[in-house]
């Protein structure tokens, strides 16, 4: 007897069940959900001081170069403190890390706020909260990356980097349009007092995580340890595809730069803002329908074809005569860069040891911010010389061609398979040995808790009776 088909309406609720995030690692770890909103939190309240300094420099200067300058200030204490903060993170408990991290960062938007406040706010002291800040996040970033993997179960960590992509995918989106709003009618010092008071918030919940110390053994933090991280990467060829394919495609394929040009030559400068927006709004679609990618295991394989989408689409992007088109192309190359993040950091959780979590997450930090500051300087200088259109599809094609190139060097990251790979097989290992011991002593406590119960309560019953035998035995003895 043949089964029935299944109904419209369940077909759509497979469908459902297929695309949507998968809130597994949100259900089962309050860990994770205190770290998951406490993202949500400071990653909206960031995006007003991002939007707030730029505006507050272009009004105290009129220069484009006093603006562009923030990025060079930021950029070596980003590369200089996220090596040394992958070292703190194996040798330091991860959640204090973050913790006074965190503070720092709360405290540097207050800076900006008393500075704002001023009758005359002053120039430089901009500055050196933009390099302070940049160091600030170069400790705290290998700290927070590397949380997540002792928070929630290995087979989880897919899922759990689809739910942060979420939140900051919608940051991304939504951020700069409140910014602009709250900037545009209160004021920078507004932005900057709310970004203070979410900061806070996010401490409330960073405080109540428990505590994530670091392994048994772990090396101290020196230079030696750093090198030690470098030389563990470099003797992984899988991670090195990850980290060299990254770069790849931010380097010939990051045009932001050059955007108000397109949009100008496009004869469309309404279109400025949705081409900012255009590509955080496809990663948001991914993340919003990502819960296939909880199903993928060769996520080699899926970050090759990721990166080649995100290299094409830029092509097309820079071919298009429709700004129409333009902006679609640039949604899909936010897809597909989406894509790419969650296959990476799902091989990089699943499959680097607890030990060196710390420090390879101090180097993932630098394949993708490096990437995209030398990106823009390409976008930028090329399209100088050969024109603003051909600047984006010359980079698109060029990024398809790089990274063809390193898949054929690399074929270790294309043969990676979470269910066969010796390192996730170690590290799942691990993972299973750190829950058990966990659970054995949370039972041993509760044990224990229960046993000094008992005793307290037989102490307490054998006071009781202590009188009332003592006021029986005359009568007995009568």
């Amino acid at each position: 007897m043949n089964e029935a088909a299944p109904s419209p309406s369940g077909r759509v609720k497979s469908l459902l069940r297929t695309v949507a995030p998968d809130l597994t690692p949100w259900r089962s770890s309050r860990e994770f959900r205190l770290l998951w909103l406490s993202g949500c939190v400071t990653g909206f309240g960031s995006f007003l001081t991002y939007v707030a300094v730029p505006m507050q420099i272009k009004e105290l200067t009129d220069s484009s170069v006093a603006v562009g300058l923030v990025g060079a200030f930021e950029l070596v204490p980003l590369i200089v403190f996220g090596l040394w903060g992958g070292a703190l993170a194996d040798a330091l408990d991860r959640r204090r890390l973050v913790l006074f991290a965190e503070a720092g960062l709360g405290l540097l938007s207050a800076l900006l706020l008393v500075n704002a406040l001023l009758p005359t706010p002053v120039l430089w002291p901009i500055y050196l909260v933009a390099a302070l800040v940049a160091a600030a996040d170069g400790l705290q970033r290998p700290a927070l990356d590397s949380l997540t993997p002792r928070l929630v179960p290995h087979d989880q960590l897919t899922a759990a980097f689809a739910l942060n992509s979420l939140y900051r995918n919608a940051a991304s989106v939504a951020g700069p349009t409140l910014a602009g709003i709250v900037v545009t009618f209160a004021g920078v010092q507004t932005a900057f007092a709310l970004d203070v008071v979410t900061f806070a918030a996010s401490l409330l919940l960073l405080s109540r995580i428990r505590a994530v110390p670091p392994p048994t053994g772990a090396e101290k933090p020196s230079v030696r340890a750093v090198l030690t991280g470098v030389r563990y990467a470099w003797s992984r060829k899988d991670l090195l595809g990850t980290y060299a394919i990254d770069l790849c495609a931010m380097l010939f394929a990051f045009p932001v730069a050059i955007f108000p040009f397109l949009a100008a030559d496009l004869d469309a400068g309404w279109a400025l803002g949705p081409m900012y927006a255009a590509s955080a709004v496809g990663a948001l679609l991914v993340s919003v329908t990502g819960g296939w990618t909880s199903r993928i295991h060769r996520h080699g394989r899926l970050l090759l074809v990721a990166a080649l989408g995100w290299g094409v689409a830029i092509a097309l992007a820079g071919l298009s005569g429709s700004v129409w088109l333009v902006l679609l192309f640039l949604a899909l190359a936010g897809g597909a860069d989406q894509i790419s993040g969650i296959a990476r950091s799902t091989l990089w959780n699943q499959s680097i040891p607890d030990s060196v979590r710390g420090r390879m997450a101090g180097v993932e930090l630098l394949s993708y911010s490096v990437g995209p500051q030398l990106g823009q300087v390409r976008a930028g200088g090329m399209a100088g010389l050969v024109g603003v259109r051909a600047s984006v599809w010359v980079g698109g094609v060029a990024c398809v061609v790089g990274v063809l190139a390193l898949a054929t060097a690399l074929p270790r990251l294309l043969s990676y398979d979470d269910r066969t790979d010796p390192h996730a097989a170690a590290v799942r290992a691990e993972h299973e040995r750190a829950a058990s011991e966990r659970a054995a002593s949370e039972r041993a406590t509760s044990e224990r808790a229960a046993s000094e119960r008992a005793a307290s309560e037989r102490a307490a019953s054998e006071r009781a009776a202590g009188p009332a035998s003592a006021e029986e035995s005359p009568a007995a003895a009568g």
